[in-house]
Formats: structure tokens, sequence, C-alpha cells
């Protein structure tokens, strides 16, 4: 079964850290793009970060520049989100998904595989 499971997540206090991560099973995470997607209650969903298959690429919504890290260990077929600096506005339902091909996009069109998504309150 093809399929991307993710683990990680919870309630934080505002200014602290969590990790979620994406482990992809049943196929490879070597040649693709992927994207981490959240979405908050009655919004969007909206494009977080992004990383190309080499992992030399990463690309950062403003909002989460300089506290969130996203970085992938192709050999354990796995993408990790590094979360700091938490704030209330982060609150949602985190997403990763596989891009169609080696290339970062916002837009949850371009992304076929997704994992089961990951809640993150931060709250104090």
């Amino acid at each position: 079964q093809l399929q991307l499971v993710q683990s990680g997540g919870g309630l934080v206090q505002p200014g602290g850290s969590l990790e979620v991560s994406c482990a992809a099973s049943g196929f490879t995470l070597d040649y693709y793009a992927i994207g981490w997607f959240r979405q908050a209650p009655g919004k969007e969903r909206e494009g977080v970060v992004c990383i190309s298959a080499s992992g030399v690429k990463t690309y950062y919504t403003d909002s989460v520049k300089g506290r969130f890290t996203i970085s992938r260990d192709n050999a354990k077929n796995t993408v990790y989100l590094q979360m700091n600096s938490l704030k209330p506005e982060d609150t949602a339902e985190y997403y990763c998904a596989e891009s169609l091909w080696d290339r970062c996009s916002d837009s949850p069109d371009e992304y076929d595989y997704w994992g089961q998504g990951t809640q993150v309150t931060v709250s104090a």
C-alpha cells in the first residue's frame, strides 16, 4: 500500500518547539519534492514549506521563515519538519505531500500522495 505516514505534533505552549515527520511506505521519496501544508478551521489549506528531492532547495512561506526547518533523509525515506518559536497562529492540521515531480509549489493540486494529517496546537 502506497502511503505517507505522519507522526509527531501535539500541544505546545507559545514559544515552544515540535517536530513532525513524514515517512513513505511502499514507494521511495527520492525523486520528488515534498511539501508541508497546514489547514486551520475555516481556512484554506496553505503551503508552508517544501524541499526538493535532493534536499538542496528549500522554500518557506514568509510567516514561518526563521522558525521552521524542513529536512529529509532519503535513506530513511522520511521528511522532517522542525518547528521552533511556535505561535498560536501556527495552530492547524499539518499535512505532508509528495509533489507530482521534483518541483516545489504552494498549490495542493500539484501533489498526489498525502499524509493523514497531524494536529499542532499552540496554546498557553
